[in-house]
């Protein structure tokens, strides 16, 4: 999806953009993430911005979520395979990567967790890729993201989810990791093509910023105008975010009553 397509039935991303901070309260600007075949129609992006240090993909992401900037990157510009992998850049999914062994001691005690771990990863295969952007819903310069991606809290990420289930309901089973997270949220995404939600690790809460109250979504752009038509059939049904509180003693008969009548004392 283009942000040049303003039609009704599909919103623009700047317009999704404004109403997931809106019906979310969010503290961080909606991103995407897209991958390029060739790097140089990554560089033809306008007002691209290139890393000048190397970075974790992490600090990447950031960089588009905190300070509203779109940055290309190639595998060059990240500090390692672990980062290349999950998004397919350069030929990062060696042996060695594979055995974990470069995290024995640090995130786990055995070669054989480091190794089992690292096969638990998403991953975008290898080879397809020369390079990848993030940039800001807002402003439209990135077109046509392979997915998108939001921080919020926990509560924020249930009435999103709830959102998505007011029509067509589907439950939804998501996996963790642990160290290496991003491979639960826009690696799975990428793979799958499917939203994604993840706890992020101790490297996008350390180098990316991410706040001890934050999740991460990924999902393809469609989904987006799905989850906001229904939280807004949720609002006019008087269930919004943030949730009030109602309180731990109050008889709940008459909070409940505001939506199954069938409550009442």
């Amino acid at each position: 999806m283009s942000e040049n397509q303003n039609h009704s039935a599909t919103p623009s991303l700047p317009r999704l953009a404004a109403d997931l901070e809106r019906l979310l309260k969010l503290r961080s600007q909606p991103f995407g993430m897209k991958l390029f075949t060739h790097a140089a129609d990554m560089e033809a992006i306008p007002k691209i911005r290139r890393p000048a240090s190397v970075h974790t993909l992490d600090q990447i992401v950031a960089q588009a979520a905190r300070l509203g900037w779109t940055v290309g990157i190639t595998a060059e510009n990240l500090v390692g395979d672990q980062c290349r992998a999950v998004v397919g850049l350069g030929n990062a999914k060696t042996e060695a990567w594979r055995s974990g062994k470069h995290t024995v001691g640090v995130w786990h005690g055995t070669l054989e967790d480091a190794g089992a771990r690292q096969a638990a990863l998403n991953c975008v295969p290898d080879g397809q890729y020369e390079a990848l952007a993030v940039g800001p819903l807002a402003t439209g310069r990135l077109e046509a993201p392979d997915i998108t991606l939001f921080y919020a809290t926990p509560g924020a990420m249930i009435y999103f989810i709830n959102g998505l289930q007011y029509v067509g309901y589907k439950r939804f089973d998501w996996s963790v990791v642990g160290e290496t997270a991003c491979a639960d949220s826009w690696g799975r995404a990428l793979v799958t093509r499917e939203p994604s939600l993840s706890i992020p690790c101790f490297a996008e809460r350390r180098y990316g910023g991410v706040l001890d109250d934050e999740m991460l979504m990924a999902l393809p752009p469609e989904y987006i105008a799905k989850a906001i038509t229904g939280m807004e059939a949720l609002a006019k049904n008087g269930l919004r975010y943030p949730f009030p509180q109602y309180g731990i003693q109050n008889d709940v008969r008459d909070g409940m009553a505001r939506s199954y009548p069938d409550r009442k004392k």
